[in-house]
């Protein structure tokens, strides 16, 4: 059906779309995003999380090393990039833990989890980007897992990240 941009900004534009409903044209305001990307990085049964302000909630958060895709931009190749600007780290490979709809009933953004297998520090880091201020902290996997459940960490991607970190030491 018919849709439109009303805005475009710089991380994501904002479109109205028609749609029929039992024969009933609707309009519905759409959010595209091109997407982003989340690493889980354990290292001696600690991950990596990153601490940042985040305006839109006007909160500090703890979050796994994560970042914005640029449209048509592979997720793996954005994680690797993500991974190094952020947390100054590399690895052997990335594994796809999970890729999910952030809030499909107004947006199309697509967040990739990936987890850093054999993680390493790199030799060259890239620089962060020049909005960015980030601090880097190691915790503990059962501890990030409590602050999942008592509301210090709240971020969807970090959260499944962590869940997956809990299941995988369980298996292990």
């Amino acid at each position: 059906m018919e849709e439109k941009t009303i805005y475009n900004g710089s991380i994501f534009s904002l479109n109205q779309k028609t749609i029929q409903i039992k024969g009933k044209d609707y309009l519905r305001d759409i959010i595209r995003h091109p997407g982003g990307v989340g690493i889980l990085v354990i290292v001696d049964r600690k991950i990596l999380l990153v601490q940042q302000m985040r305006p839109a909630i006007d909160q500090v958060t703890l979050e796994i090393p994560a970042g914005k895709l640029e449209y048509g931009e592979d997720p793996l190749q954005a994680g690797l990039r993500e991974l190094n600007e952020e947390a100054g780290y590399t690895c052997k490979e990335l594994s796809l833990i999970q890729y999910f709809f952030s809030t499909p009933g107004f947006c199309d953004e697509r967040i990739w989890i990936y987890e850093a297998i054999d993680p390493i520090p790199v030799k060259n880091r890239l620089s962060m980007d020049e909005d960015e201020e980030i601090e880097c902290k190691w915790i503990p996997i059962h501890e990030a897992y409590e602050m999942t459940r008592n509301g210090t960490i709240l971020d969807a991607k970090t959260i499944m990240a962590i869940d997956h970190a809990i299941l995988k030491e369980k298996n292990v």
